[in-house]
């Protein structure tokens, strides 16, 4: 018997870089953890930075408070930078930073950085996020109006094509717009659409000239969404491909098929991950990742994967390597990458991906009526359309027509080892952390001018970076200045805040229509029975709740939901939108003469936050506003908070928004001292 012959071996193609996104507590800690992953075989770093610096305070703000190093690094100054990347070469890393509003400012501390350690600029390869369209609709770290935030990209954009020619100066992001709940063609078409606002900016600002715009395309990179529904998320990336070749081409003439190429990075979907049975987390991860690589077309640059426990709370390092090793199992034990695209002529696929494309160029053709991707946020008309397609996925989620192993179906379960102690199953931030940030931070201001930093002054880089705002010099060169003056983080943007303003998004829940009708004999029309019924044995008429979003987190998307149900539902509903500070909540609650007051966290600021509200609510007198928290809340903050005067707590796993309204008018009951109603929820 011969010997069976060895197969040829095919040429592999490269795999995509790996990333872990993270960042906490401090920078030092932080740079422990990027060199401990880079160890592993991380090919990539993703910062993620914490709440006060992607909004542009510093640690010792009254917005910060409970906020700081709690879901990512604060970098208040060069300092701090200094820190995070210490003993990292730059010019040997490709870094995404995750910011927006701020992003020219870490872009630029980042830049001194390399400076100091004897980086040639040009050299440098990463991206900075710098997607405010998106801050606006889904993510809310937005600190400026659109106009000025348009300004602060064009001039990244332009400045980076001249001087760090390798550099991605913007990651148009539809991975937050399926988080908020668009269906992919809006996540296709919002994207594209803020794509088109940025390139005509910099093509009209005159910073670039014509023959340069094909550089700057190039450059423009994305940041997509992966959901588990796998056939239709990889069609969606072959119709983003197909629709960029087709934009940058017609509208911006650009030839060169490889500038046109699109270009994207991908975190898999977070939204779909469940606190019930967490470990079925992994296989939705899994699938998930499959969506965006197994296509050769349209395959994914960069992937960095979230971590099975995340609806519980932050990673812990292990976690984050076991999302690690799944990309590297795919990458290098199997053979996808020895393969052509394996999609290419299925009629199947055709159909799907040109159904998608001219969907999503209709829904463009809509937007640009409007005047554009930034009129139509001005407008409210994006925010509602998302508010609205996420009110109707969880309409079907509640009512089982979307099935989600686990929650709504398959719920029995065995004893589930990875979260039998489910404070140890999470990574947790020392709270001490916060007192020594600012510390840390009182003694940079205080001794920034001194030996070994020697720092110019920095009033005066912030007065020319003040006078560059009032003008239309790119103020890119000003804020260098103000890095190399040890400037803070929370000055640089306190000092554009004077000029530009501030801008608070529409929220979207006003003209958000009914998701669940009060049907006869339905859940909803029992909850609406009970609510009227509460009313008039208070003698008002409507049960008025105000929905208020505490300190810097900006995901909005569960309190928008609660809050258009509970209108639904038939209260008279207060919502002021995200970034509050308990004293305002307070005062909102006692001037709107509110029945409850429902809280929504997702940063971790809970125990910080959440308490201080209590408080004031007792020093009014208001003892009969029961206070309802939500969010990412581990058991034990629960009990904590329900033992301080909460009355109730709901996390990821209540799904049954109609439930939760129901039990929202209980607690106005019970804290007024009425009977219980016989009527069912």
């Amino acid at each position: 018997m011969t010997e069976r012959q060895a197969p040829q071996a095919r040429q592999k193609d490269r795999p995509w870089l790996m990333r872990t996104y993270a960042g906490h507590s401090t920078a030092e800690a932080s740079n422990e953890l990027y060199r401990r992953n880079l160890a592993k075989g991380q090919t990539g770093l993703s910062v993620a930075f914490d709440l006060p610096t992607q909004t542009g305070y510093d640690a010792d703000h009254i917005l910060a408070r409970g906020e700081v190093g709690r879901v990512g690094v604060p970098v208040s100054h060069l300092g701090d930078m200094r820190r995070l990347f210490q003993d990292i070469p730059l010019d040997q890393m490709n870094t995404s930073m995750t910011i927006n509003a701020t992003a020219m400012w870490l872009l630029a501390l980042y830049q001194v950085v390399a400076e100091e350690q004897g980086v040639d600029i040009t050299r440098l390869q990463g991206t900075t996020q710098n997607d405010i369209v998106k801050e606006y609709l889904s993510r809310g770290t937005h600190v400026f109006p659109p106009g000025p935030s348009l300004r602060l990209t064009t001039d990244m954009i332009a400045y980076t094509v001249s001087h760090i020619p390798k550099w991605n100066p913007i990651n148009i992001c539809s991975y937050h717009l399926q988080e908020a709940g668009a269906t992919p063609v809006q996540e296709i078409a919002y994207a594209m659409s803020t794509a088109i606002a940025v390139l005509d900016a910099v093509r009209d600002s005159g910073q670039v000239p014509q023959e340069r715009m094909g550089d700057v395309v190039a450059r423009i990179s994305f940041f997509v969404n992966a959901g588990v529904r796998f056939v239709e998320e990889m069609c969606k990336m072959r119709a983003f491909g197909r629709i960029w070749d087709r934009v940058t081409r017609e509208r911006y003439g650009i030839e060169n098929p490889k500038q046109r190429r699109f270009r994207y990075g991908v975190q898999v979907n977070s939204l779909g991950l469940t606190e019930a049975q967490p470990e079925n987390n992994v296989q939705r991860i899994v699938l998930e990742m499959l969506a965006v690589t197994l296509s050769k077309d349209a395959r994914a640059r960069a992937v960095q994967l979230p971590a099975w426990n995340e609806a519980l709370g932050l990673p812990r390092p292990w976690d984050q390597q076991w999302s690690l090793r799944i990309q590297q199992v795919l990458a290098h034990e199997s053979d996808l990458l020895e393969y052509e695209d394996i999609f290419a002529g299925s009629h199947v696929i055709e159909e799907k991906v040109s159904a998608l494309v001219d969907d999503s160029f209709a829904e463009m053709a809509r937007i640009e009526e409007m005047g554009g991707a930034m009129a139509a946020v001005e407008s409210g008309y994006l925010k509602a359309q998302l508010v609205t397609s996420h009110a109707e996925r969880r309409a079907r989620i509640e009512s089982g027509d979307e099935k989600i192993i686990g929650v709504n179906i398959f719920e029995t379960t065995e004893p589930n080892p990875l979260t039998a102690d489910l404070d140890t199953a999470i990574q947790t931030v020392d709270p001490a952390v916060e007192n020594r940030v600012i510390e840390a931070l009182g003694t940079w201001r205080d001794t920034r001018y001194q030996p070994p930093f020697n720092h110019p002054r920095p009033c005066k880089a912030l007065e020319k970076l003040k006078e560059a705002a009032k003008g239309t010099a790119n103020l890119m060169e000003a804020t260098l200045e103000c890095a190399r003056a040890g400037v803070t983080t929370g000055e640089w943007a306190g000092a554009l805040r004077e000029v530009f303003g501030e801008y608070r998004a529409p929220t979207g829940v006003s003209s958000a229509p009914v998701a669940v009708p009060a049907e006869a004999g339905s859940a909803m029309a029992g909850v609406r029975a009970r609510v009227d019924a509460t009313a008039r044995d208070l003698g008002v008429g409507k049960l008025r709740f105000l929905v208020g979003k505490p300190g810097l987190d900006g995901h909005s998307n569960g309190a928008e939901q609660i809050a258009v149900r509970a209108r639904d539902a038939g209260f008279e509903v207060v919502y002021q939108g995200i970034r509050l500070t308990p004293e305002q909540i307070v005062d909102a609650a006692l001037a709107e003469d509110v029945h409850a007051v429902g809280l929504s966290i997702l940063s971790g600021s809970h125990a910080q936050l959440v308490p201080d509200v209590l408080d004031r609510l007792r020093e009014a007198g208001a003892h009969d506003i029961p206070v309802i928290a939500g969010g990412i809340i581990p058991n034990a903050d629960a009990e904590l908070l329900k033992s301080a005067g909460v009355a109730a707590v709901f996390t990821p796993k209540d799904f049954d928004i109609t439930g939760i309204i129901g039990r929202i008018v209980d607690e106005i009951r019970t804290a007024n001292k009425l009977d219980p109603l016989e009527v069912p929820a």
